[in-house]
């Protein structure tokens, strides 16, 4: 059989590939006519770099670099990165170490509370159920106040964003003095309802998935069941308690400022006239006129009465609050005269300057807006004993104010009792008739708070009775649920 030469090209096993093709193709033409190129100047030369800044440059030129004297500036410029990259690695391991150690340390400080307090709760005999519940009812409770704390946060911002910007209020301002006080003062006013919806909220869940039954059928009674939402409840009644009475208070004074400059748009009063207060049993304080700004008043007078009558006087033309005193309530008189009535007889005492101490402050002198909520619970207190020794009107705010730093974290033992009960049992309508039945009654609380607090400001009703009034009607609410419950 006569056989067809075959070239190369054609013997090539991957000859159908294209580029493989050509590439065979070129090889071949170079070794049959290794002189085309030089023959046939018009042929393509061979691809090269060429400097396109500089077209004078070319293939020769570009070979004339001397590889050694590349080598030795490379090999200096690895030397210098050598020696620069320990010393970068370190400061940079160091800074992460920074940066991580706090969170490190908040971590440890969890982790250790987490176990002592897994050994407390072990010491006064409870067992991995109750820790169970504990768990999920503290979580519950610090899972809603975060939400509703953005939805609020989201909220005051859009209502509140013209008088803001409007107002030249800065961005510092905003978020260090108004919203970082706002937060805690708005999460610890509405706790009891954070407190019911919880509660409602995972032990619902709890009867859904036939938990309850699995404890009950384990012989666990209901008063059993209660004794760790009766702890959960302390925990945040306690600090509840605590934020109320002593921290928010301190951050309320730059909240409190900030509303009224911005929002409110208060103007502040410096001066007051025509000042009169009793000081002490039987001493009565007058002051004409008094700027707040130098801490000065004049035409000041004290009168001392006995038996209705008075037995001296002091008066002054000038009297100025000393700020730099190492005790409170020093004040300085200028030009002073001193009259003392001795039966028919009358003695009198003047000079040009006497420093006493008066039992008032230039505080006592002015009343701002929500002064109420800037006071710690012992100043709140001082200051309403002080001011009913002085005889003064207007104190229901601020009785009002005191009596509900107490009454407002024990409603967390009334509405914990409520919610258990109405939650315990697997209902028909699942969570959300026992979630309705906890709004409609979270609201009804908020409303007779509101409706009891306006009585005791408005009518004069006794501030103590007005605001504990609301927890002693849902005590008898709580206690008839409790009641109806299977034990």
């Amino acid at each position: 059989m006569d056989q067809t030469p075959t070239s190369r090209h054609n013997a090539h096993p991957f000859s159908d590939r294209e580029g493989m093709g050509q590439e065979t193709a070129l090889s071949t033409s170079e070794l049959e006519n290794p002189t085309s190129d030089v023959e046939n100047p018009t042929s393509e030369p061979e691809t090269a770099v060429f400097d396109t800044e500089n077209p004078a440059t070319t293939a020769s030129e570009l070979d004339t670099e001397d590889p050694a004297e590349a080598w030795e500036l490379d090999a200096g410029e690895r030397e210098g990165q050598a020696a620069s990259s320990p010393l970068r690695h370190w400061t940079l391991r160091w800074l992460l170490r920074l940066v991580r150690l706090p969170w490190l340390l908040v971590l440890l400080l969890g982790r250790m509370l987490h176990r002592s307090g897994r050994a407390l709760l072990r010491l006064i005999g409870f067992k991995r159920i109750d820790r169970y519940i504990l768990g999920k009812f503290l979580t519950t409770y610090v899972f809603l106040i975060a939400i509703f704390t953005v939805i609020a946060i989201i909220f005051d911002f859009n209502e509140k964003i013209d008088k803001l910007t409007t107002g030249g209020a800065t961005s510092r301002e905003i978020w260090l003095d108004y919203y970082a006080n706002f937060i805690p003062d708005l999460a610890n006013m509405l706790s009891p309802m954070f407190v019911f919806i919880g509660v409602i909220f995972f032990t619902t869940g709890l009867a859904g998935k036939s938990e309850i039954i699995a404890m009950k059928a384990a012989g666990m009674s209901f008063n059993r069941l209660l004794r760790p939402y009766l702890l959960g409840a302390l925990i945040i009644a306690a600090i509840s308690f605590a934020f109320g009475a002593f921290v928010i208070p301190n951050g309320n004074v730059a909240r409190v400022r900030f509303e009224n400059k911005y929002t409110k748009k208060l103007l502040v009063t410096d001066v007051a006239d025509n000042i009169q207060m009793q000081v002490d049993t039987g001493v009565v304080a007058y002051i004409s006129h008094f700027d707040n700004r130098t801490k000065s008043g004049s035409g000041f007078s004290l009168d001392k009465l006995a038996e209705k009558k008075v037995v001296s006087r002091l008066t002054a033309e000038t009297i100025q609050y000393d700020t730099l005193a190492n005790h409170k309530n020093s004040w300085t008189l200028h030009r002073y005269t001193i009259r003392t009535l001795q039966g028919s007889r009358e003695k009198i005492e003047s000079g040009e300057k006497l420093d006493t101490t008066l039992l008032m402050e230039p505080s006592d002198f002015f009343y701002i807006k929500g002064q109420e909520e800037t006071m710690t619970l012992p100043q709140l207190s001082a200051f309403i004993d002080r001011q009913r020794l002085r005889g003064s009107a207007g104190l229901s705010t601020f009785e009002v104010a005191y009596h509900k730093r107490f009454a407002t974290p024990m409603a967390a033992f009334i509405l914990t009792l409520i919610g258990v009960s109405i939650s315990i049992e697997k209902r028909k309508g699942g969570m959300g008739t026992s979630i309705g039945i906890g709004l409609a009654l979270t609201f009804t609380y908020i409303l007779l708070q509101t409706i009891a607090a306006s009585f005791a400001i408005n009518a004069g009703f006794p501030a103590g009775i007005s605001v504990w009034m609301p927890n002693i009607l849902f005590a008898f609410v709580a206690f008839g649920f409790y009641r109806r419950t299977p034990q």
